[in-house]
């Protein structure tokens, strides 16, 4: 058998406004997304902490400088590849 317990919290307006757009976005409850919250902040994988984040970027810096030819295109490639993007854009 599943229950809930409720619960009553106080939230600043900007914190309220923002759970409301965010839940909006996600074509979820405000209570949902709340709890989604809780659990990735208890479980430990919500976002990560601002040393970390910029620890990740500059290890990851030139990466892609040793993937060889995986992104070369041919000279006018890029133009076409943006050309193919902006009909699909405009399709939708």
């Amino acid at each position: 058998m599943w229950c809930m317990r409720r619960t009553n919290i106080y939230l600043g307006e900007e914190q309220s406004a923002a759970i409301e757009d965010a839940a909006r976005a996600r074509g979820i409850s405000r209570a949902k997304l709340i709890r989604q919250l809780i659990d990735s902040g208890l479980s430990g994988t919500g976002p990560a902490d601002l040393e970390a984040d910029l620890a990740a970027i500059a290890e990851s810096f030139g990466a892609l400088s040793d993937s060889g030819d995986f992104l070369a295109r041919e000279a006018d490639g890029r133009a076409r590849h943006l050309d193919r993007i902006a009909r699909l854009a405009k399709t939708r």
